[in-house]
């Protein structure tokens, strides 16, 4: 099993950050060690001082796929979930700023929460999904699968061009604008459409 995630796939997003636009889909991994076990909190790492949420769609590989054909794609996934890729900004920083690989910032033990995940055929409109993130209470994200830059299909696609995907694996498919940091003692409760699929306490 492994992590998909997409970066910079929500125009709003990339203008927060002030990035460039990927002309392709622009992918990383997290390796299994980077999930959160069920009921456990995020454990701040003392490595950063700086970590922050981002929501993201998570979609669940439901089989073996290489050089997978657009039309195709879509038989791929049947659920869809939401999850939190936590991201050490003070360490990503310093790695673009030194020009090395930010794997440290986004895939250390831990930067992965994962909620459940529901039916894809369960939701009213599967092309356009909301989902939503509030911190202590308050809503800070609200996104819409229908503004993504590159639909699931798509991104399938693309990442299936270099990477073998597998029944189980999880593809994260970026995250909206207003994203920001956690301190221990803060809770995050992650939505689905108007669903509550995740709370998590800050530690």
């Amino acid at each position: 099993m492994k992590i998909i995630c997409i970066g910079r796939n929500y125009r709003d997003h990339i203008a927060e950050l002030r990035s460039a636009t990927p002309k392709a889909p622009l992918f990383f991994m997290k390796p299994e060690t980077a999930i959160i076990r069920a009921g456990l909190p995020f454990f701040y790492p003392d490595f950063s001082k700086e970590i922050h949420y981002e929501i993201e769609l998570v979609y669940r590989i439901c089989k073996l796929g290489k050089h997978i054909q657009p039309r195709f794609a879509h038989t791929y996934y049947k659920e869809v979930g939401v999850g939190i890729d936590f991201t050490a900004r003070d360490v990503q920083r310093e790695c673009q700023q030194n020009g090395t690989p930010w794997e440290i910032a986004k895939a250390f033990d831990g930067s992965a929460a994962i909620s459940d995940f529901v039916p894809m055929e369960s939701l009213q409109n599967p092309n356009d999904i909301r989902f939503s993130l509030k911190k202590n209470g308050e809503t800070v994200q609200d996104g819409r699968s229908g503004m993504m830059i590159h639909d699931v299909d798509s991104l399938i696609t693309h990442v299936s061009k270099y990477v073998t995907i597998k029944m189980g694996d999880y593809l994260f498919t970026g995250t909206p604008a207003g994203v920001g940091p956690v301190v221990p003692g803060d809770t995050l409760e992650l939505f689905l459409e108007n669903t509550s699929m995740l709370r998590l306490l800050i530690k």
